[in-house]
């Protein structure tokens, strides 16, 4: 199964998240199929860059989001709405 989920970059105490799309049984560090964007929970407002279409693209084909990321898409998509 196909999921969407977080990878913890960043040192001690200064997380810094890619999400990706990956193999749910692997682990978390372990090698992606495709990078979505990035989360950055240090700065203020949190930094969210994610692409879209390509979470379009892998949702449509049957991955699973977690639920932070099903958050943070909710976040992306609703601000997008307000600036166009």
């Amino acid at each position: 199964m196909i999921s969407i989920r977080l990878m913890r970059l960043g040192g001690k105490k200064k997380p810094f998240y890619r999400i990706i799309v990956i193999d749910s049984r692997k682990p978390r560090e372990s090698k992606a199929k495709d990078i979505l964007g990035y989360y950055d929970p240090l700065k203020e407002p949190p930094d969210i860059k994610i692409d879209m279409e390509k979470a379009k693209f892998w949702l449509e084909r049957g991955a699973q989001a977690s639920n932070t990321v099903q958050s943070l898409l909710h976040r992306v998509s609703k601000s997008e709405k307000l600036t166009h």
